[in-house]
């Protein structure tokens, strides 16, 4: 095939790739000092949101009670679940006071559990999958509290 520039009878050519030296990009953490890179971490600081029983027995035991990232996630879940009381509380009086409006009362009432219980499982979704994937998801008032803690 001819092409413009190119002599037809010699045979068309790849260039060769321009080689690079290897470059050795430096460790920043080992494996055994970092704790975002052992599975047992991970998987650790994603059971601790199943229920707060979990993450009080990671806090206690040893190998993960030394582990930040384990140490956050139980924090933050027992945390998580303390918040989740007075929310329910609040939830109950609102769903009282609703259902005194006289036709629609019962409905909106169920609309706005139904909504905020829809929120509560897409956080807690979130917070597992993000503690498996070994990222740390610091919920706004929540985290601080388990950095701290």
């Amino acid at each position: 095939m001819w092409v413009p520039g190119h002599d037809a009878n010699k045979p068309a050519t790849r260039p060769r790739p321009t080689e690079t030296p290897a470059v050795s990009m430096p460790a920043t953490a080992t494996p055994a000092t970092d704790a975002l890179a052992q599975p047992k971490g991970k998987l650790a600081a994603a059971l601790a949101y199943i229920t707060f029983i979990p993450a009080v027995i990671f806090i206690l035991v040893e190998p993960f009670k030394r582990n930040p990232f384990v140490r956050f996630h139980s924090f933050q879940s027992i945390f998580f679940a303390i918040a989740t009381v007075p929310v329910a509380i609040a939830l109950r009086i609102l769903y009282s006071l609703l259902i005194l409006i006289p036709v629609l009362g019962y409905l909106l009432a169920w609309l706005a559990m139904a909504v905020a219980l829809l929120g509560w499982v897409i956080l807690w979704l979130v917070l597992v999958i993000k503690a498996w994937q070994g990222e740390t998801f610091r919920l706004p008032w929540i985290g601080r509290l388990a950095e701290r803690a």
